[in-house]
Parts: structure tokens; C-alpha cells; sequence
């Protein structure tokens, strides 16, 4: 009858010892169930459960606890009833999850917090991991960021308050969290679209041209309660581009020189393309200013609103079609199907009210510094980090890039 045993051995790490512990299981012709081995800092901490039907627990426990004597590390071996073992294997049939962390700093209050929640909802910390690079302590290289992912197993009773706690701890916490299956889409997207303004340029552009044309405040103000969800945005679009009729051309190029990309925007695009992303700006701004981003970063494609003009002026009229919130939704499905991917392969990342549609419908949606309705609207949401740390949510460690 096979004996099933868990083996736990922690200590100081050093050269060789897996081959010597992977030696001395070999000698008792164990058959391996499970196996884990991490090393931080220089401790170990080896794990695995092991089927013996040759040689019996207690032979193989004698040479373990000789060789670990001799290895200078400690070891602890346990024997499992077949009941044990079975719980064990059916618990590996759990789905798990990856709570992601996101902060420019972590201290252990935060972690305590978001660990205290997810135990109360009936999940279970498996493993925790950075991603984020480690940080500096010579005074003169200062930590912009950090990440850890947080491996659950279990599935959450009630879904939705697990969510509602863990938006309220990331605003207390002042962190952000982002709660996923850990699925084979997580590290397999393939397509990535983006809003434009106020999420990879650091200005609204119809509110720059509205300033030229001296109705700054007037289209601001319609501009904020859009965002915000307060208003139709087709609507609001169609009334702000009224405002700019008579707006001469000649002050878009001095608008697209003082365009800012948002932080960690190059950083992010860098990343996508090493790792094989087809990208895309889907905007309700404007095709002119589009084309600049879009150069800089190397996106793959642009749809957004076109500029009337005649006699070098602009005519006030909203050309259609207007790149609205269906419209950037419809444009998400048309990309995927054209690149032969499926909703759950592609990347959404907005601000706005308008970004809703797309990011509900995409794999992963992530409202970026967004208004507070779309925060608490989108699965996912990014305010402490550029743009950067959407790379995290795919599980890409710094040291990778």
C-alpha cells in the first residue's frame, strides 16, 4: 500500500543541496506529487509531498533527517493518511487567484489588511511574490514603485463585497488592488487599446482648443461632468465641437508640441512590444493629435474623431463617426476579431465614463486616475502607479524588462 509523506526543510542555502535532497529521495524511490522550492536572501524553504511504494516513510525519514543534519539545514517530515492526501489533491482542484498589490512603497500594515480580507472571504494565501525591482537604500536611488502578487486558492462566497472591501481598503491604504483569476488569459493577452486623452497624454485636447479659441472654461466645464458620467458624451461632443467653430488651424501644431505623455507610458509600450502586443488608441479626441502619440509610442492603430476644416478654419461640425463609448467598444471586438483574438485576450485602459463599455467588454479592463464612477464601475483600476503598472497586472516582473 503506497505511504503518502509532506516534506518541509528550511535553513541556509548553499550549492548542491537540491541535488543532495533530490539524491537521498531518489534512493528511496519516491514518486513526486508536489515540489516547491523558493530561496530569499539566501534561506531555503524546499516543500514537497512525495508517494513511497518501495521503501517505507520511516527508512526514507532517517536518511532525509542524516543528510539535512550533515547539509546544516533543518527538516521536518510528516507522514499522510490517505484522507489527508486526498483533501490535499482535491483542494489543488480549487481555482486560485492573484491579488496584485500596487504602491509606491509597502510596509506590512498594508499587506495585513488586504491578507486579513481576502482570509475572511474563504481564500487562502499560497504563495506571495514581488515583481517590482528591489529598492535602493544609498540615498541616491529612490523606490518609485513596487508590486507584490498575492496567490490565493478558493473560491470567494460572495464575489461582489469581496470587491466592494478591497476598493475601499486600496482608498484607505492608499495602494492599488487588483483581484484576477490566475487563468491561462492572465499571461496571455495579445491586444492592448488605450484612451487618449488623460490617460497616455496628460491633457484633455478639446479643452486646450477650446483655451485658443476662448471658450476654455464654457467646454471644461461640459468636458469634467462627460467624464464623470454626468452627460451623454455623443452629445456633449457634439455641443463642445459647436464652440470651436472659427478656430484657425494654425494653433494645432503649438497644442501637439506641448502634448506630455503620462508617466510610465514608455515604459509600458516598451514592455508591450517585447512581448508581442498588437496596440491601439481608440479616442473621442482627435486623429491629428492621435497620429503624434502614436509615433512616439509605436501604436499599431489610431481611430479617432477628425477635425472639420475649411478656408483654415475650423467648422464646428462633428464628423461622423463619432468615437464614442459604443464606438470604442464595437472598435475593441472589430480589432480582436481582425488579429484572430478573443475578448478575453485583449487589454482595456481609460479614464472616462466613455471608456466603460470597452473596459467591461475586454479581458482585462483598467480604469487609469480615473473619476471616482468609473474607479468603482471597472473590475480593475490604476491610481498610485503610471501607466507602468499595468504591466504588473499581466504578471510581468521588472527584472524581465
Amino acid at each position: 500500500m503506497p505511504e503518502f509523506v509532506l516534506i518541509n526543510i528550511t535553513g541556509r542555502d548553499r550549492p548542491g543541496l537540491s541535488t543532495a535532497l533530490m539524491g537521498v529521495l531518489a534512493e528511496g524511490g519516491a514518486s513526486l506529487l508536489d515540489v516547491s522550492q523558493n530561496v530569499t536572501h539566501g534561506a531555503l524553504a524546499f516543500t514537497a509531498v512525495v508517494e513511497l511504494t518501495v521503501a517505507p516513510a520511516q527508512t526514507l525519514q532517517v536518511s532525509l533527517e542524516a543528510a539535512c543534519t550533515g547539509l546544516g539545514v533543518q527538516a521536518h517530515i510528516q507522514a499522510m493518511a490517505m484522507p489527508e492526501y486526498a483533501h490535499w489533491a482535491q483542494a489543488q482542484a480549487q481555482p486560485r487567484y492573484v491579488l496584485s498589490v500596487l504602491t509606491h512603497g509597502l510596509v506590512a500594515a498594508q499587506l495585513h489588511e488586504v491578507t486579513r480580507i481576502v482570509a475572511s472571504h474563504g481564500l487562502e494565501v499560497e504563495r506571495i511574490d514581488r515583481l517590482s525591482a528591489l529598492a535602493y537604500l544609498d540615498g541616491a536611488t529612490p523606490a518609485t514603485h513596487g508590486c507584490v502578487d498575492v496567490r490565493l486558492q478558493g473560491s470567494p462566497a460572495d464575489p461582489q463585497a469581496l470587491r466592494a472591501e478591497l476598493l475601499e481598503a486600496a482608498r484607505v491604504l492608499n495602494v492599488d488592488i487588483a483581484l484576477q483569476l490566475d487563468d491561462i488569459n492572465r499571461r496571455h493577452r495579445r491586444l492592448a487599446v488605450f484612451d487618449m486623452d488623460s490617460t497616455l497624454i496628460q491633457a484633455e485636447v478639446i479643452d486646450e482648443l477650446a483655451k485658443a479659441a476662448g471658450v476654455g472654461e464654457q467646454v471644461s466645464a461640459i468636458t469634467e461632468r462627460a467624464m464623470r458620467g454626468e452627460l451623454d458624451f455623443r452629445a456633449s461632443f457634439i455641443e463642445r465641437m459647436a464652440l470651436l467653430k472659427g478656430l484657425d488651424v494654425s494653433v494645432l501644431d503649438e497644442i501637439g508640441a506641448a502634448l506630455r505623455l503620462t508617466d510610465g507610458a514608455e515604459a509600458l509600450f516598451a514592455g508591450l512590444k517585447r512581448l508581442g502586443y498588437k496596440t491601439a488608441i481608440l479616442s473621442g479626441g482627435f486623429t491629428y493629435f492621435a497620429r503624434q502619440v502614436q509615433a512616439r509610442l509605436g501604436i499599431d492603430y489610431v481611430y479617432a474623431n477628425e477635425l472639420q476644416v475649411e478656408d483654415g478654419k475650423c467648422t464646428g461640425v462633428a464628423v461622423e463617426p463619432i468615437v464614442d463609448a459604443q464606438r470604442k467598444a464595437d472598435l475593441l471586438r472589430e480589432l480582436a476579431a481582425r488579429e484572430g483574438l478573443s475578448l478575453e485576450q485583449t487589454i482595456a485602459v481609460g479614464d472616462g465614463a466613455n471608456d466603460l463599455p470597452m473596459l467591461a467588454i475586454a479581458g482585462l479592463g483598467v480604469a487609469f486616475r480615473a473619476k471616482p464612477l468609473v474607479k468603482a464601475s471597472a473590475r480593475h483600476s490604476i491610481s498610485t502607479l503610471g501607466l507602468e503598472g499595468v504591466l504588473y497586472l499581466l504578471g510581468v516582473e521588472d527584472r524581465l524588462l
